[in-house]
């Protein structure tokens, strides 16, 4: 076995976010002609994102990606941190890598060179602070099996993987190599099911990867039932009690809910002094929790952690924070 450089390896899509408020009204007009769901994230092709670009007005840039918000806020927290996903020979390309090594996280993934930009996703943010998202995937679509840097996957204690990229086949693939060698080392493998019309559209192959190649399963409510096509959230929990080692439920303000075998913790959440956008609240909670998980902490620990970092971002714009996040590890050790 070789030794651990790095406590959380990423592992998804590398996409840059282009955030912008929107009206009910915008988004349902936007269904009604091309099919956006509110809260949901829709995938879209190179044509169609042009078009919002233009349709949607002032917006703001900035790095992104489910895997890769998860893996600054581990970094943010001090932990040692890497990431692998496809972005191009672009300006995209060199915001998001600039703007993940300047967290200090560790991105070596080669970069492609076909046609393909560096993906996108745009997000509309509702007065509700509810988060629709449209997903031009292009270079991060591109991630296969031999993009997969075993010395990178072997070196680290958990490799956390994204659902959202399970929409291409090659990145299934790429998927299961993760896990074949974090596991030959001795390594953990973390999914997160993303997104419920995700789930729903590669149920089987979720399924698979539940039952058999992964340890930690972070999910929401809906992504949970919709995993198991259950009527309640208490008979999912029950499903998923069986199939993995170690499973983070989160169920928005209602706090979330971490299983272990026999054991189940409620975690309470924590309410924002404003609720602006839900961006990124699940890609925080990972990220919280990945890094108490990694670093020793007991499990109610590092769902408490997951709960104060969502709750940091769900009061601000974007996924990403500028802030100290060492700060929120100190409070948790005193409130402790």
């Amino acid at each position: 076995m070789t030794s651990t450089k790095f406590d959380v390896l990423g592992v998804g899509n590398a996409i840059v976010d282009v955030l912008t408020h929107a009206s009910d009204e915008f988004i349902a007009e936007q269904n009604e002609k091309y099919g956006m769901m509110k809260g949901a994230m829709t995938l879209i092709d190179t044509e169609r994102a042009e078009q919002l670009y233009g349709d949607i007005g002032q917006a703001t840039e900035m790095s992104g990606g489910s895997a890769a918000n998860t893996i600054a806020i581990v970094a943010g927290l001090g932990a040692e941190a890497a990431f692998i996903g496809k972005v191009a020979e672009d300006q995209l390309g060199d915001v998001f890598a600039h703007d993940l090594k300047a967290t200090g996280v560790h991105f070596s993934t080669p970069r492609l060179k076909n046609n393909h930009p560096t993906g996108r996703c745009f997000i509309l943010v509702t007065p509700d602070a509810q988060r629709t998202m449209n997903t031009y995937l292009g270079a991060a679509a591109e991630f296969e099996a031999e993009d997969v840097q075993e010395n990178v996957v072997s070196a680290a204690k958990v490799s956390y993987m994204e659902g959202y990229l399970f929409d291409k086949e090659a990145a299934k693939d790429g998927y299961r190599r993760v896990s074949e060698i974090a596991r030959a080392n001795g390594r953990e493998v973390a999914l997160s099911l993303s997104d419920p019309f995700c789930v729903e559209r590669h149920r089987e192959d979720f399924q698979d990867l539940v039952d058999h190649h992964v340890d930690i399963v972070f999910a929401n409510e809906q992504e949970i039932m919709a995993l198991y096509q259950t009527e309640t959230f208490e008979e999912a929990q029950e499903i998923v009690r069986s199939k993995c080692k170690l499973v983070a439920l989160t169920r928005g303000p209602k706090g979330s809910v971490i299983i272990s075998g026999n054991q189940t913790i409620k975690i309470d959440a924590i309410e924002p002094s404003e609720l602006k956008d839900t961006t990124g609240a699940g890609d925080a909670y990972a990220g919280g929790f990945l890094y108490g998980y990694t670093n020793g902490y007991d499990l109610k620990a590092c769902g408490d952690l997951g709960s104060l970092l969502a709750t940091e971002i769900i009061s601000q714009m974007g996924p990403r924070t500028d802030k100290d996040l060492k700060n929120f590890v100190e409070g948790l050790k005193k409130a402790s």
